[in-house]
């Protein structure tokens, strides 16, 4: 495997870019702030026709051991055994149906030798836990998925995803990887403290949750934000509900990506199906940071391989948590790989693993996910 990285700031940069190979794939995570992003994608993908451009919007950029705004990370790899295969769908041509596109993304990839599905949707337009069932459903467990969820900093109004040379929003694309010569290593950790009593979701529908023990979400969830109410949905990042139901007996989290003040509602990345319990949560910097550590430990301990490539995605609202500090998990999870390897990812609206490698996928929010390669 033949990996190069740059940190893009200008349009200029693509200039600059030195590569001694012809890469298969470049993996793309753009800040929405990058004023020339379209015109720069377009131009690589003239540039180097043959390769996949792969990629989607952040709330921050990951290269190396730093975090980065208003950037592009670019990472261009060449696969020496492994064989790749992209596929975008289009939420609108199947009804913003996340399961119906799930499915029909894994049916599009599904072929002798699949190993790996690398993920990565509109942010904004998709419900999380549906996509993931819907990947899920047609494949092998052999099979193993991960990614995330475009991010568009704390604004929540925009975010796209990279097919061919376009940014396009509310569509979903989907790396195929084939072969056996791949080793493929993940995990998902997170942090957080649950707090106060256990609260059962006595209305929802799907990912929009509407009442508590029978009072509406909305205003219940205000009175723990306080002052910071005024700030929703935003200031919801900072305060995430822990799940739990009969699917998943541990416990997962979800975060708040939109308010309605009509209904008194609040919408989630992920289902929060009628009949589960909710607590609410709250940060612990020192054991978010733990979290990402062990999530490294994991992913290595499972690929039984030295990686020689690991994306990382860990969610907004770790960030907006952790402030000046947020490097100090990036350079945890380095730290675990003693340092050699090419390293990149983005801050996520969801992130999509399994807690480990024998635990099935799901959508997570404020985890820190891993995923390794190596050949």
């Amino acid at each position: 495997m033949k990996i190069y990285q740059h940190k893009v700031l200008s349009i200029a940069d693509i200039e600059t870019i030195a590569l001694d190979f012809t890469p298969d794939v470049f993996f793309l995570f753009v800040s929405p702030s990058f004023k020339e992003a379209e015109e720069f994608v377009k131009q690589l993908h003239q540039q180097f026709d043959t390769a996949i451009l792969f990629g989607c919007s952040t709330a921050g950029e990951i290269l190396g051991n730093k975090i980065f705004d208003a950037s592009i990370a670019l990472t261009a790899v060449c696969f020496e055994h492994t064989k790749l295969r992209c596929s975008a769908i289009d939420l609108n041509a199947y009804e913003m149906d996340s399961f119906k596109a799930g499915k029909a993304l894994s049916e599009n990839l599904a072929e002798q030798n699949l190993r790996h599905i690398f993920v990565l949707s509109d942010g904004l337009f998709v419900n999380g836990a549906e996509l993931v069932d819907g990947l899920t459903a047609p494949l092998d467990t052999s099979v193993s998925i991960t990614g995330g969820l475009a991010g568009d900093g704390a604004n929540f109004e925009k975010t796209f995803v990279i097919c061919k040379d376009r940014l396009i929003s509310k569509k979903i694309v989907a790396l195929g990887f084939y072969g056996d010569d791949l080793t493929i290593g993940f995990s998902s950790k997170g942090g957080w403290d649950s707090f106060g009593i256990e609260r059962m979701v006595t209305k929802s529908d799907h990912n929009i949750l509407y009442e508590l023990d029978g009072i509406p979400a909305l205003d219940l969830y205000k009175t723990f934000l306080g002052e910071k109410a005024k700030e929703l949905p935003g200031s919801g990042l900072l305060f995430p509900l822990s799940m739990r139901d009969e699917t998943n007996k541990s416990p997962v989290v979800r975060t708040i990506l939109g308010i309605d003040e009509r209904a008194k509602s609040l919408t989630f990345a992920g289902n929060i199906p009628q009949g589960s319990y909710v607590r609410l949560m709250k940060a612990n910097i020192d054991r978010i940071i733990n979290g990402a550590e062990h999530a490294a430990g994991v992913a290595q301990t499972n690929a039984r391989k030295q990686p020689q490539l690991a994306f990382l995605i860990s969610c907004v609202g770790r960030r907006l948590v952790m402030k000046q500090l947020a490097e100090e998990e990036v350079e945890a999870v380095n730290d675990v790989f003693e340092n050699t390897v090419y390293s990149t990812g983005f801050y996520s609206y969801g992130e999509i693993a399994p807690f480990d490698k024998f635990t099935p996928c799901a959508l997570h929010n404020q985890t820190m996910t891993i995923t390794t390669f190596s050949e």
